[in-house]
């Protein structure tokens, strides 16, 4: 690894050796001494400095090494550094920015990175200080150099993450000081950021993607705290919309425009936007779902729906407590005209589309819950289908993609609770219809559709709830359609379905409403045989036998007044009891058996 040109104090060429991957244990331990010898050195870090200012070292892992030890002196140091290694560090970011102009071939991106997390650590350290033009010398140096544009949105992003990421704790002081950046910034150079944000989009939209998508991002998570008016005026959205109908910028974009819909503005201010922003999607024909293949855009776009549905009935409840009636009106107009999309988006065969604009669902049922509205019966069938396994789960080594699909199922039962607080006689009907029909013909439906049934009636126990689940008692209409379900259930035979998710379904429904047994006690003898046969304890798959001996001790111990009073059952208990000395026995016998050999 050699010096490109000499420098004042020269660096340990040893030590560098084990900034190389493949270097050897000896010499990474030496590289790593040299690195906390020049973070401790008053003066050590200047050799990094002049090296990265004059572009000494071609390997990429001495570059970064030297902006990481520049990175510590002005995380740690700053403020006990002398005034001219200060203006040293700002002369080192510069000269080494203007060199990227030059590069044919731009740094590799972990060095970009890294470089714009220096730059925006010093911008931090000095803006309100010491280099106050520090955008606008940017701006000037880099102008729209392809090279230079790429380093600039890069500390753009790297400030917001020190400033503004809410996800980041800082200090009381910390806190103060980002404060203070950002109404500066507001006064001083935000129009000029702003600007050139448009000129960047305008310039390269065509013909670079990748850092049109990188300024579409900075637009994004600026937008949150700066004048929305500089980016919600006919210039700016009209070219962000046009984005939307580039294919490789088309996401991006919709991330763009959820950032701006969900920016905070007064209800009336804010419903204008919205309407305005449909308007233009709707007449462009991207409210046309069926026609769109492209799944990964239309998973951001249900993203934008649901901003833009979830903000506008924000704007109507604010607005409904104003009392001003025919403002308030329009505004639930504007909300009721999104519902067809949103239903369209919400049974999409795509679980990840269907998701993102169930928010948007749930805050629309508290609109409801208020005003009757005919949507709703739509809303709960689509649930109800959406609730239901594809072909592609697998049940036998569950992963990502399982994990998050039982997280959806999540979101939908959330739906469903809504919808029960909303119209609970409805929802009793629409399950009873579904599980009705369901369990005549379970024989031949496929597993999904049975599970899905059998989880409905479970789902019902805490969308209606009970107090101490006492859901046979009360309500006639209630307790009479329950009733029927579960000796539907229990008599029908579904619980020899052949699949496990079924089987599993049907335990876990039957000890919810453990209490339907004490009204009916003739069926507790059939569903201990189910616990104690092929269908629970004695089940081929381990995952069943395991909650099934779970449920099964619940269930005993919630019955067993009425156990203890059955002759049946206490016969089948003690068949439980000698077929486990049984398997006991056995089981010892092979061991046996296996020690001998």
């Amino acid at each position: 690894m050699a010096c490109e040109s000499a420098l004042p104090a020269i660096m340990d060429e040893q030590a560098l050796m084990g900034l190389n991957t493949n270097a050897d244990a000896c010499y990474r331990q030496r590289a790593l001494a040299y690195f906390e010898q020049l973070k401790e050195s008053l003066d050590g870090w200047e050799v990094c400095a002049e090296a990265l200012a004059k572009g000494v070292y071609s390997d990429d892992h001495v570059k970064f090494f030297c902006f990481q030890v520049l990175e510590h002196q002005i995380k740690f140091r700053h403020g006990t550094l002398a005034a001219a290694q200060q203006q040293l560090i700002r002369e080192t970011l510069m000269k080494w920015l203007q060199a990227q102009l030059m590069n044919v071939h731009p740094e590799k991106p972990f060095i970009r990175n890294k470089a714009a997390q220096v730059l925006a650590l010093t911008f931090v350290m000095e803006y309100l200080t010491l280099w106050p033009k520090f955008f606008f010398d940017i701006l000037n140096l880099v102008g729209l150099n392809l090279n230079g544009v790429d380093i600039y949105l890069r500390t753009l992003m790297a400030v917001d993450a020190e400033v503004v990421d809410r996800d980041i704790l800082h200090s009381p002081e910390e806190t103060r000081r980002n404060i203070l950046i950002k109404d500066t910034m507001r006064e001083q150079c935000i129009p000029a950021l702003v600007e050139s944000w448009f000129q960047i989009l305008q310039t390269y939209q065509h013909t670079h993607s990748e850092l049109t998508c990188q300024c579409l991002e900075v637009v994004g998570a600026y937008v949150s705290w700066i004048d929305l008016n500089l980016i919600a005026n006919d210039r700016f959205v009209n070219l962000l919309l046009s984005h939307m109908s580039m294919e490789e910028l088309r996401e991006e974009a919709c991330d763009c425009l959820f950032e701006i819909v969900n920016k905070g503005m007064e209800p009336v201010d804010k419903t204008k936007l919205v309407e305005s922003l449909c308007q233009v999607l709707q007449s462009a024909g991207f409210f046309n779902i069926e026609q769109e293949e492209d799944v990964d855009f239309l998973a951001k776009f249900s993203r934008l729906v649901n901003g833009m549905g979830q903000s506008l009935v924000l704007s109507w409840t604010k607005l409904s407590k104003t009392g001003d009636a025919k403002v308030s009106a329009e505004t639930l107009r504007a909300v009721e005209g999104k519902v067809p999309l949103m239903l369209q988006l919400l049974i999409h065969e795509d679980d990840d589309i269907s998701a993102n604009i169930v928010g948007f669902c749930y805050d629309y049922l508290h609109v409801l819950k208020q005003l009757s509205v005919s949507s709703r019966r739509a809303i709960m069938l689509a649930v109800m289908n959406k609730l239901k396994y594809d072909d592609e789960y697998n049940f036998e080594n569950e992963g990502e993609d399982e994990a998050m699909f039982v997280e959806y199922r999540k979101q939908l039962k959330m739906l469903l609770d809504r919808l029960a607080q909303v119209s609970p006689e409805l929802l009793l009907e629409a399950v009873h219809r579904v599980f009705s029909a369901t369990m005549q013909n379970w024989q031949t439906v496929q597993f999904m559709e049975v599970e899905v049934a059998i989880r409905l009636l479970y789902m019902l126990g805490e969308a209606l709830p009970a107090s101490h689940g006492a859901h046979f008692s009360g309500d006639t209409t209630k307790t009479s359609t329950l009733q029927s379900m579960m000796r539907t259930l229990i008599s029908c035979g579904v619980s020899e379905y052949q699949h496990s998710s079924v089987t599993l379904e049907f335990f876990e429904t039957v000890v919810r409403y453990d209490k339907f047994f004490l009204v009916e006690p003739q069926h507790i003898p059939s569903v201990l045989m189910a616990f104690l046969d092929h269908r629970g304890l004695r089940h081929s798959s381990p995952k069943v036998r395991s909650r099934v001996a779970y449920l099964f001790s619940r269930f005993i111990k919630t019955l067993q007044p009425g156990i203890t009073r059955s002759e049946c059952c206490w016969d089948l208990l003690l068949f439980l009891f000698c077929n486990s000395l049984w398997i006991k026995a056995s089981a010892k016998c092979k061991k046996s058996k296996h020690k001998c050999k």
